[in-house]
């Protein structure tokens, strides 16, 4: 039954209310955190010290630290004290400087049992800053539904039961956006943060932020999308936090040099105007783009990353989806980014589930997407790419992760590891749209094979051996998971830097820690084995600080100078980089160096990881990697490129292949890869200050000054 709108306020019941004084941001900080316990029905205001910004700087690491300090060692996903953080971080929120929209999310995932963070557009980080908070910690868990109301208007927050309004996001958040408006123009300042109803029924659920788009007319959203938060915020029992700014404009961070802001700001907006079209043309295509490069280069993720291209993968092309995509609006996702890569498709009509016939908004789709519930599936169809899309979003879940799991399950399939019987009559082949469609609605519902699938691959695989008699060493091979995520959609077996990129990652194998399939593989960057070796010091450590202050990742490399590769260190785009260590002083009024990109960011991964080993994971067997992530894992995989891998046993592996049979070459060349790299772990290790169990050092706690006494004791347990 649908309810409107005056019937949905009606309904309402206030369990809390706070009054408080909005105040100001002065330079990029509140200095004050939000606390929500919904076990108790409290909301506090805390103060946020100087050394937690000096240490942790905000974003991500406000998100690591209040959850440290919320959580024990025994605590799991579903437990009251699992907290969700949202931080924006220092520059978040400025509208002279493209990208700079992000918030940052963090819990401990469903999926992995460690923390989680996944960064989002939208305008809610920005709006929660200049509503008077740096973060919002968000504890314990509702008797029944609630909505969370933060109107940073008037110093008002509430916490009330809803007991009518709609679940999934497209609705609850166009419902809210309506409720809480005083006018069409003033839908521009709520954002609504929400989780369908695939979140409440799989551990891959995600939280969408919406934001008005005023030139369309709709309600937009961007997606905070691994590691299961969504999941997290509806056993929560949390069905919307809705925040109201009416104010911003282009000082509302208060910057300490706000002309040096805007200096710096135009810089990038003349080169995104020259540039764009010449190198990624985001402003048209969005991250589609990377479709016919990663096909091109043999790196699109294709029958759950059997192969790394195909040759119906044009149809799944950014000039394919540019068909689709409304060009005539605004497609950025925060006030000034004009970078404007958030692509959108209105009108768009649905042939399947509850929406059936019903014209949606859907966002995107991006590059993830595409390969995930396309490729990775064997399906390359573009509607069915955005009705998949639009009811991932719309039911909050996580594309990245459905498109892994449901590659998985058609390998398992066509395997005979599973059968029509135990998928409830779902013909799980590769290619088979309406089965993948079908799965992704009974996971929305909790039913059927569906629920089963929901739980990710990593519990897949246990269900197979355990319930079905699956080879365990075939499902690890095969499962393109580590630490219970499953990848992002970049085929890494011929690129050890990426191999590492993931798998050696912090939270599991998501490209924003390590993207350097590109620079390896694209443009022969990392030539040596020392050269990836680096990169894997560097860049997961460089890429955590925009997570740190709020910014995108994308108008770092996705357009750069036009001299840029004239310059040392040419992979880093070193002029965007000296622009953020202007930007960050601009802002904070805190001076900073080149070399403060690390030093920044060094503090947080190190007591990222370390918090893993508080959960009880993190060692060595952590970074364990699929064989499919590292080279051939099965002899159909070999065949198909049997040249190259002769090539290489002959070349790398020292060893003749004349004479061999399959097998045998598939066995030499599986452990050459391994072998590869455990020894790239092993330097790894070393080059980041950790042992070769992938342990911190006290050492290096005490070199990035986080050497705080239940950090150390942490440590000192698993040395």
């Amino acid at each position: 039954m649908t309810y409107n709108i005056e019937e949905m306020r009606n309904a309402r019941k206030l369990l809390k209310e706070m009054n408080y004084d909005v105040g100001s941001v002065n330079k990029g900080y509140t200095n004050r955190t939000l606390y929500i316990n919904l076990s108790e029905n409290k909301i506090e205001s805390k103060p946020v010290t100087e050394e937690i910004k000096d240490k942790f700087i905000g974003g991500r690491g406000f998100g690591l630290y209040y959850l440290w300090n919320a959580v024990t060692e025994n605590t799991k996903w579903n437990d009251p004290e699992n907290e969700i953080i949202i931080s924006s971080g220092p520059i978040g929120g400025i509208t002279q400087y493209p990208g700079t929209g992000k918030s940052l999310v963090v819990s401990l995932s469903p999926l992995t049992g460690i923390p989680i963070d996944s960064n989002v557009g939208g305008y809610f980080g920005p709006y929660l800053k200049f509503s008077g908070w740096d973060a919002l910690e968000l504890q314990g868990k509702a008797d029944k539904d609630v909505i969370i109301y933060i109107d940073g208007d008037n110093g008002r927050i509430t916490i009330e039961e809803a007991p009518l309004e709609e679940v999934d996001s497209h609705l609850i958040a166009e419902h809210l956006t309506e409720m809480y408006a005083d006018s069409e123009y003033d839908k521009r300042n709520i954002s609504v943060v929400s989780a369908g109803k695939g979140a409440e029924n799989s551990l891959i659920g995600l939280l969408n932020f919406s934001f008005w788009d005023l030139k369309r007319n709709a309600l937009r959203i961007k997606q905070a999308g691994r590691g299961g938060i969504g999941t997290v915020f509806r056993d929560k029992k949390v069905k919307a936090i809705v925040v109201k700014f009416s104010n911003t404009k282009g000082d509302s961070n208060k910057p300490a040099d706000r002309q040096k802001v805007a200096k710096l700001g135009i810089k990038l907006h003349k080169e995104i105007h020259d540039l764009d079209d010449k190198q990624n043309r985001m402003r048209k295509t969005g991250t589609a783009y990377l479709t016919e490069i990663m096909n091109d280069y043999d790196l699109l993720p294709t029958n759950n990353f059997k192969f790394g291209s195909h040759p119906d993968a044009h149809k799944l092309s950014s000039k394919e989806f540019s068909k689709w995509f409304q060009l005539s609006g605004s497609d950025g996702c925060w006030f000034g980014c004009t970078l404007a890569c958030c692509k959108v498709v209105p009108d768009f009509e649905l042939l399947t589930g509850p929406y059936k016939g019903q014209k949606v908004v859907v966002d995107g789709p991006e590059y993830e997407t595409v390969a995930a519930v396309g490729s990775s599936c064997g399906i390359f169809d573009s509607q069915y790419v955005l009705e998949s899309n639009f009811y991932c979003d719309t039911y909050g879940v996580d594309t990245i992760s459905l498109g892994n799991i449901t590659g998985f399950c058609m390998e398992c399939y066509e395997e005979g590891i599973i059968n029509k019987e135990i998928t409830g009559g779902l013909e799980l082949n590769f290619g088979n749209r309406e089965a993948a469609l079908e799965l992704l609605h009974q996971m929305a519902r909790g039913e059927g094979f569906g629920k089963v699938a929901g739980l990710g691959v990593r519990k897949l695989k246990e269900i197979f051996v355990k319930e079905y008699g699956a080879d365990p060493e075939f499902l690890d091979d095969i499962g393109m998971e580590n630490k219970g995520l499953e990848y992002s959609m970049y085929m890494p077996k011929e690129s050890l830097a990426q191999q590492g990129g993931y798998a050696l990652t912090n939270k599991g194998p998501q490209h924003d820690e390590a993207w350097l399939i590109f620079m390896d593989m694209v443009n022969n960057q990392l030539p040596t084995f020392e050269d990836k070796a680096e990169a894997l010091f560097y860049f997961p450590i460089f890429r955590t600080w925009f997570g740190l202050v709020g910014l995108c990742k994308l108008p770092w490399n996705d357009i750069v100078p036009a001299d840029n590769h004239t310059r040392e260190n040419a992979q880093n785009v070193p002029e965007h980089q000296e622009n953020y260590v202007q930007l960050f002083t601009a802002i904070t009024g805190r001076k900073m160096e080149m070399a403060d990109l690390i030093n920044h960011s060094a503090p947080v991964y190190n007591f990222q990881r370390v918090f893993n080993f508080k959960m009880g994971y993190g060692s060595r067997e952590h970074d364990k990697a699929p064989m499919r992530s590292l080279g051939p894992a099965t002899l159909e995989e070999y065949l198909s490129r049997e040249e190259r891998y002769d090539k290489q046993l002959k070349e790398l592996v020292g060893i003749d292949p004349e004479g061999m049979s399959a097998e045998e070459k598939l066995k030499a060349i599986r452990k050459y890869r391994r072998d590869q790299y455990n020894t790239l772990c092993d330097t790894v290790y070393a080059r980041r200050g950790w042992t070769e169990n992938a342990v911190p050092k006290v050492e290096t706690l005490k070199k990035w000054g986080i050497d705080f006494p239940d950090v150390v004791e942490v440590v000192k347990k698993h040395l």
